[in-house]
């Protein structure tokens, strides 16, 4: 016993997430679920400085042949209008090609992120919002129109409430999303909605939270899979080949002409170049190349140097959390006998 009376504490090794080693200034740097991701895996076992984790080791996750993911439900969800175009294009590309069906969900109404006064920028914004919708495959949109930069001030338990009905709703088995435990996000719109996307997942599948949701024919549902993003360092178990789609995600990011660092970007440069009597030859004789190459250039950098590490052309990096095994399920299938 210690002098006050109380009883002295056990020493207890407390869990520490450790971040992957990287440039933190990089730019912006069971279920069926789970036959999908097996079927789409290869793993790397040695050589990476990404491979541990809590959740395995890295794998490398390739397009899978056929519709593995037919049925399943993702929904991705970005505080800004811009972020699943710049950090996760590529993978919902693949999803949606392997059969899913996608809903994309904006947080924010971009009020302090475009051009001209804030009713034009959230205009503007919106315009791009619903484009993206459509040409990269979403079944539809929500978006719930908080205000930017201010999610910290917004109410948590009111978005996470939100956010379980349309868990619960669309009965969606993966989250795409930013990584509530990455390191040195500056952004309040970024971490808050990612903490509470987080809990939201886990809530979803409670049969005692929001019950009034059950009277209006909404039940309980397990968000089963997520695939965590960030802008700087964060634990990576999951680089997902995205070569294949680098094409389609050029055209989702010239859609993001309000806030994106695409948009118009590579124009801009070449108008200005030239006024210096200057020219970037990749950037092509017009306008629309001088953009696509921007793009491809300059925004995709970083899923070209993820792909490179790895042998692909062009990767997106996740900390993925898989289906859970239902342990007892599995035992009884490899033991049971008859009686």
């Amino acid at each position: 016993m210690r002098p006050n009376g109380y009883p002295r504490r056990r020493n207890r090794t407390k869990r520490v997430r450790y971040a992957t080693p990287m440039n933190r200034r990089d730019f912006i740097s069971t279920s069926t679920a789970g036959q999908a991701a097996a079927a789409s895996v290869t793993a790397q076992t040695t050589g990476d400085a990404y491979q541990f984790s809590s959740d395995g080791g890295l794998v490398i996750e390739r397009a899978a042949t056929g519709k593995p993911r037919a049925g399943q439900v993702v929904a991705a969800i970005q505080p800004h209008s811009d972020d699943i175009t710049i950090l996760a294009a590529g993978l919902l590309f693949k999803m949606m090609d392997e059969g899913a069906k996608a809903y994309l969900i904006r947080v924010t109404n971009d009020d302090m992120a475009g051009p001209g006064t804030v009713a034009n920028t959230v205009l503007e914004n919106e315009k791009d919002h619903v484009a993206i919708t459509r040409a990269m495959g979403f079944e539809r949109e929500f978006s719930l129109n908080y205000g930017n930069h201010m999610m910290d001030a917004a109410s948590k338990s009111e978005l996470r409430t939100r956010l379980i009905f349309l868990f619960r709703l669309l009965k969606v088995d993966t989250i795409v999303t930013y990584d509530p435990w990455g390191h040195y996000e500056e952004n309040p719109d970024h971490y808050v909605t990612s903490q509470c996307v987080e809990a939201a997942a886990w809530m979803a599948a409670g049969d005692k939270d929001l019950p009034e949701h059950f009277a209006a024919g909404v039940h309980p549902h397990a968000v089963r899979e997520k695939y965590y993003f960030a802008r700087f360092d964060q634990r990576v178990n999951r680089v997902v080949d995205t070569t294949a789609s680098v094409e389609r995600k050029i055209d989702a990011l010239l859609l993001n002409k309000a806030q994106g660092p695409a948009g118009e970007a590579g124009s801009r440069l070449k108008a200005s170049l030239a006024a210096r009597g200057l020219k970037l030859p990749i950037l092509g004789n017009d306008n629309h190349t001088a953009n696509r190459e921007y793009i491809r250039q300059f925004v995709l950098r970083r899923d070209r140097e993820t792909g490179q590490r790895h042998g692909l052309a062009y990767a997106e990096k996740y900390h993925h959390i898989a289906p859970p095994m239902d342990h007892v399920a599995d035992y009884v299938k490899r033991n049971a006998v008859p009686l």
